[in-house]
């Protein structure tokens, strides 16, 4: 199989965790792609029309995109623990917050590019300011439940790790852990697992995301 790939998005690094967490990583052949939203990129277009990664090529010729879709897939690959419970309670809390995460990735990522790529003279606050609005009502939700996450591995607290270290990596100035003792100390513990650590996004960023 083959990802496309990039060393800071952090919905690839969602998938790249899924990947050691259930020892599927040595199946998956992981290739760097520059991709921005203004710069196509026509290999990664072939596998997936929204021109984003990640985008999986799997062995019988099927492209798969979107992380959900992609970890959802790896995770009928193997025989160990599943990252998505099968049914119930604890299927519902895991894809509930991969939502919750992805959606704070959301935010924070059409953030970034207004801060980062888009023409001063263009800026538009407004815009920004309601992002922001959503990534603080996001991470107080994550607070309201953290205590409640435990020793739990899934792809629920997989993508609420990934959007605190986006948050850490991208907007280190502002201070997510400010009133968030617990949230704080969940993703502390959390992000000494073996995955999170292999996974952290380089210093020097030539790719955008």
């Amino acid at each position: 199989m083959k990802l496309h790939s990039s060393p800071t998005s952090p919905y690839v690094r969602k998938v790249r965790i899924l990947l050691l967490e259930t020892g599927l990583h040595d199946q998956v052949d992981q290739v760097a792609q520059a991709v921005t939203p203004t710069s196509p990129n026509d290999e990664v277009n072939a596998d997936n029309p929204l021109g984003k990664v990640p985008a999986l090529h799997t062995d019988d010729g099927m492209s798969l995109y979107d992380s959900p879709v992609i970890c959802e897939y790896l995770d009928s690959l193997h025989a160990g623990a599943k990252m998505f419970p099968a049914s119930g309670r604890a299927r519902w809390l895991a894809i509930r917050r991969q939502a919750l995460g992805d959606g704070l990735l959301d935010a924070a990522l059409l953030g970034r590019y207004e801060a980062a790529s888009r023409p001063s003279a263009f800026f538009w606050s407004e815009w920004m300011d309601g992002q922001m609005l959503k990534i603080e009502r996001s991470l107080d939700a994550m607070q309201s439940e953290a205590a409640g996450l435990g020793e739990t591995v899934d792809i629920g607290t997989i993508t609420l790790a990934c959007a605190l270290g986006y948050l850490d990596f991208r907007y280190g100035d502002n201070d997510w852990r400010a009133n968030r003792p617990a949230l704080a100390a969940w993703y502390d513990r959390f992000v000494q697992r073996p995955a999170m650590q292999a996974t952290m996004a380089p210093q020097a960023d030539p790719l955008k995301g």
